[in-house]
């Protein structure tokens, strides 16, 4: 047994072990008092595989996790694979041949509600929309609009309701700008020029411009054709970030230079007169040793001169963490308040069990940290912000995460404070073990049911 252990990969260890049974829960056990204005799910993605093996935890199939509220009260629980052809014909994790069909999505990444729409994402495929229980609808390139890669992670302006995007690709056009209306339908598709084959993960949006960040991880053939994950850090490839007008044009693209770095998700980014301030984890670098080589993020803040030039680069703190938000209602505005995930412990693994899971809040205005501690060996996943009703700031609200017990082996979820982060749930839900996963979204039964 011991051996078997050893020899599986330490992503599908501890709560990365997949699961594969698909369940409906509606009897659900819950302490505290769930606010009564929440109405919606709250809905997270993450890559199970299929077969039960993946040699990357990138590369898993995407199942969703969903909790549905309504009036004060948990309907339901249910997860769900996203019926991708990965699902119905298992092939081993990185057939190119397969791999090119637009449709041959993990959709493992991110789940986000748009337009009347749920929207499973990862970022070199088609979107798959789902239902209001998760259940697959299938790919979508928005009425034969798109013909290529959608990103994991779009951002969702708060004033015009449009959903900002683009998609990165091994081969010529290397970087696409996409901009989809508040109504669903993708009304521009523009091809930006950047050095080379860059692996994007996300981007920036403010209230008037979108900021690429073209970083030196780059697609290497010659990983690809060995069958591993194809991307690796390039010293050669320049570190610049890119400022285009929303509606824009590649001509009218401003590039700026940094210091080398990688950026997986950016908390938030704003305009400040003729400066546009971009909050981030930072790390040095990404994949220069192997594929599992993730060197420490840490909060840093990208302040970018428009009249000089010139980029200031600062770092925040010297805390571990990942995975950051902020409330919907402040992407792309001025934010005082993030969220990150952390640890309380050094380390940050793929199989976190070496300290407990933490909730950081940084208060941009005060310079200030705050954190929801949940206790040795109790994990969380990354907090989503909700709205209470009627809110009276920017923090009067609440962090929704799933929360894993290694005593128990099994999952809650929990709907916290924003505002005092107390550690002490509003609401708690027990649910069965749900393993690591990666980004999700509340979704108001407003945007979609």
């Amino acid at each position: 047994m011991a051996e078997a252990i050893e020899d599986t990969p330490i992503h599908l260890r501890g709560n990365g072990r997949p699961i594969s049974e698909e369940r409906t829960l509606t009897a659900l056990k819950v302490t505290g008092t769930i606010p009564a204005e929440l109405d919606g799910r709250f809905v997270r993605n993450g890559a199970n595989p299929f077969t039960g093996f993946s040699s990357h935890p990138f590369l898993g199939d995407g199942m969703l996790h969903g909790v549905r509220i309504r009036d004060g009260r948990a309907e339901w629980y249910r997860n769900r694979y996203v019926q991708t052809p990965f699902i119905a014909n298992p092939t081993t994790d990185l057939d190119w041949a397969v791999l090119m069909d637009m449709k041959s999505s993990k959709a493992n990444t991110h789940v986000i509600g748009h337009a009347g729409k749920i929207l499973a994402l990862e970022e070199g495929h088609f979107p798959y929309v789902v239902d209001g229980e998760l259940g697959t609808v299938g790919p979508t390139d928005f009425d034969g609009v798109l013909n290529g890669s959608f990103t994991a992670h779009p951002k969702i302006c708060p004033v015009t309701g449009e959903l900002l995007a683009f998609g990165y690709s091994a081969m010529p056009p290397y970087l696409r700008y996409l901009r989809v209306a508040a109504d669903g339908q993708l009304v521009q598709v523009e091809n930006i020029t950047v050095g080379g084959p860059t692996m994007m993960h996300d981007f920036n949006v403010t209230r008037n411009h979108v900021v690429f960040m073209d970083l030196p991880a780059v697609f290497n053939m010659e990983l690809a054709m060995r069958g591993e994950m194809p991307f690796c850090w390039d010293d050669s490839y320049p570190a610049r970030l890119g400022v285009m007008p929303r509606n824009g044009t590649d001509d009218q693209v401003t590039w700026y230079d940094i210091n080398p770095c990688y950026v997986f998700h950016p908390m938030n980014s704003y305009e400040d007169g003729d400066a546009i301030v971009l909050d981030v984890p930072r790390s040095s670098h990404i994949w220069r040793e192997s594929s599992m080589d993730f060197p420490p993020p840490e909060l840093w803040r990208f302040t970018i001169d428009t009249v000089t030039g010139k980029v200031r680069e600062e770092q925040v703190d010297d805390r571990i963490a990942e995975f950051p938000r902020v409330a919907d209602s402040v992407i792309g505005l001025k934010h005082r308040y993030g969220y990150m995930m952390s640890l309380s412990e050094p380390g940050f693994t793929v199989d976190p069990m070496n300290g407990s899971g933490t909730i950081l809040k940084y208060d941009r205005e005060r310079g200030a940290r705050s954190a929801i501690e949940f206790g040795r060996d109790r994990v969380c996943s990354e907090a989503v912000f909700a709205p209470a009703a009627d809110p009276k700031s920017e923090d009067d609200g609440y962090l929704m995460t799933f929360v894993y017990d290694a005593h128990s082996d099994s999952s809650r979820f929990v709907i916290m404070d924003a505002a005092t982060m107390d550690n002490e749930p509003v609401a708690s839900i027990e649910l069965p073990r749900i393993p690591n996963g990666f980004h999700g979204s509340w979704i108001p039964a407003s945007i979609a049911d």
